[in-house]
């Protein structure tokens, strides 16, 4: 049987487990540790298992692991090349490489679905940075803009 684990801990949970263990150790029953520790017995026999099964590390807290990634390492550099020849190159009118065409492009390239709000994690995570288009009106009449601006702006200006 181990005799000890020399614990780190990270938190109040871990201390907890911790605990848990040393008091076993010392000889008291789950019904005890349960109680003086404020859990359920059941979560005192799973950590003394845990604690039986592996080492040190079966105690401590680990992070989640989430979902593996759905592009390799080797499509997430091509993708970055693709960007560099620009948004025009794959099809999409003007040179801006908006979340949701990156997503439209990693769809028909892998066909793998990222939601536009990954797809800006996902370039953050690689040194980009998404693109917001300007957006102007089709209807724009710029030599009216221009003359308005050069006319009728001064004399607003003026007045105030």
């Amino acid at each position: 049987m181990k005799t000890t684990l020399s614990p780190t801990p990270h938190d109040w949970r871990e201390v907890r487990r911790f605990r848990a263990w040393e008091l076993h150790l010392q000889g008291w029953s789950q019904q005890r540790i349960a109680e003086a520790l404020g859990v359920s017995q059941g979560v005192i026999s799973q950590w003394i298992h845990r604690a039986l099964s592996g080492a040190a590390d079966a105690l401590r807290t680990h992070k989640a692991p989430g979902a593996p990634p759905r592009l390799r390492p080797e499509q997430l550099e091509q993708l970055l090349t693709m960007l560099d020849k620009g948004a025009e190159s794959y099809g999409f009118k003007g040179d801006v490489w908006t979340c949701a065409r990156v997503a439209t492009l990693i769809e028909r390239t892998w066909q793998v679905h990222y939601h536009r709000s990954h797809v800006s994690r996902l370039l953050h995570s690689q040194g980009w940075s998404p693109q917001r288009p300007v957006v102007k009106a089709t209807q724009r009449d710029e030599p009216a803009i221009a003359t308005w601006q050069a006319e009728r702006l001064p004399a607003l200006k003026k007045s105030h």
